[in-house]
């Protein structure tokens, strides 16, 4: 998400089964072999390749712990469905966590050590662009696949052919705010607030400028500031003044509490502003919901999205959270856990290289967030979700993009996300790195915020 893409014949629920497929791996090959003295013997006299370990790092703690602990919530919904039957081939997938603490240099350091110490095969992992952008480097220099649940800065998957994401990019993002706002609000005078050393701002907002002036709209005033800046004030003073309007604000949750505050003390409303997945936090409803009424935003998920496998996942998260509803950094970690459960199942191999091109043939994975195709870029194609802010709280709007207006069939399987693996449809896509080979029929097609509102914003994405 900061600067923040399978396939299943039928809905997740049938998919899940599938990816907890029966199998075994050979067990006296791939990266995850039991070492000598674990694991049970098999009837051939041979130990079991034991677990699947995969790694995963997230801002546990510091500036974006909210996007961290979401992130963490949803995959481990997804082991649970994963495990039920086994996990791929037979094996269990077992995720080893590390705090990166919002901060960089302890991102080099965390995906090191989960890789040449703990020898997993795959990473999941960041939510910050900045700080997926650190981890890629490292997982690309030493093979091991990694997929970002929701970093959309397109420089993250630009580092080389190891890393991934489940999430669309912020060129497309921005774009898609933009086409919103001039062609579905009819909106032609557009102001844009805009933290100019954040990449995921400054990106968003680059590409939505240029999308609107495309459509003929004016942006009639652009102010930047830093992602540290908590006053507004006299921003929001120049642009009531130029009277825009929509007002474009691509910013994190924590900045956009005090600025919404700030902007109905003088006297803008709310439903003025159109912003991006940054906003994606419960935080910024419990602390500047009513200032924000009616405004709109662009993101991966809502929690009434009409998408049947949305309807499971959300079912599921909510039996396992005391009822409380997910968030759209919740859903892309649940998908990106899926989805590398289902390249496991897939791979030619158990081997992080067999993983990664298992990886990169995904195609129309059917998750929680939509439909998930990797491309050529190792990007996701996937529709974006219009999300509005009413009575406090996240409503779907409509959906914008390609697929867009197929991507909401009536809901098919059953509501269960572990469901019975007898049920188990055709695998998502073929476990060779052909992107050309043609999917199974898949009728059904169905990340987000920084620290406590204080004064340090999280890191671009």
């Amino acid at each position: 998400m900061f600067g923040r893409r399978t396939i299943l014949g039928a809905s997740l629920a049938l998919g899940l089964a599938a990816i907890a497929g029966v199998g075994c791996g050979d067990p006296a090959s791939g990266p995850n072999a039991s070492p000598e003295g674990s694991g049970s013997a098999s009837k051939g006299g041979k130990k079991d390749a034991g677990p699947w370990m995969v790694g995963a790092y997230l801002s546990l703690s510091g500036a974006q712990t909210q996007f961290g602990q979401d992130t963490k919530k949803g995959i481990e919904l997804a082991l649970d469905s994963i495990n039920k039957d086994g996990g791929p081939k037979g094996r269990p997938v077992k995720v080893l966590y590390e705090d990166d603490k919002s901060n960089p240099q302890e991102v080099t350091n965390k995906v090191t050590q989960l890789i040449d110490r703990d020898k997993v095969v795959a990473v999941l992992g960041e939510v910050s662009s900045a700080l997926s952008k650190q981890g890629g480097l490292v997982a690309n220099k030493k093979k091991v696949p990694m997929i970002s649940p929701s970093s959309t800065n397109e420089d993250v998957t630009e580092i080389g052919p190891f890393v991934f994401r489940v999430c669309f990019v912020d060129g497309f993002q921005g774009k898609m705010a933009a086409e919103f706002a001039v062609k579905t609000l009819g909106k032609k005078k557009l102001g844009m607030l805009v933290a100019s050393d954040d990449l995921y701002s400054s990106g968003l907002a680059a590409e939505f400028k240029k999308a609107a002036t495309a459509l003929g709209a004016e942006v009639v005033l652009e102010k930047t500031f830093l992602k540290t800046e908590t006053n507004f004030t006299t921003f929001l003073n120049e642009m009531k003044s130029a009277d825009p309007e929509v007002i474009y604000a691509p910013i994190y949750y924590n900045q956009m509490v005090p600025m919404a505050r700030q902007a109905k003390a003088v006297g803008i409303e709310g439903n003025k502003f159109v912003g991006g997945d940054g906003w994606d936090s419960d935080e910024l409803l419990k602390d500047a919901g009513e200032e924000m009424e009616g405004a709109f935003f662009t993101n991966h998920y809502a929690p009434d999205v009409p998408w049947p496998n949305s309807k499971i996942f959300l079912d599921a998260y909510k039996a396992k959270n005391g009822g409380a509803a997910p968030n759209g950094l919740a859903a892309m970690g649940y998908d990106a856990a899926l989805v590398l459960a289902d390249a496991m199942k897939r791979s030619k191999d158990d081997s992080p290289q067999g993983i990664r091109d298992a990886i990169a043939a995904t195609k129309n994975f059917q998750g929680a967030t939509g439909s998930i195709t990797i491309n050529d870029k190792r990007d996701a194609d996937k529709p974006v979700v219009i999300v509005q802010i009413k009575g406090k709280a996240y409503t779907y709007h409509s959906m914008v993009g390609p697929g867009a207006e197929a991507a909401a069939p009536a809901p098919t399987g059953s509501a269960d996300p572990a469901a019975s693996a007898s049920a188990g449809p055709a695998p998502s896509a073929s476990a060779a790195p052909d992107a050309s080979a043609a999917p199974a029929a898949s009728p059904a097609k169905p990340p987000p915020p920084a620290p406590p509102p204080a004064p340090t914003a999280p890191p671009p994405t």
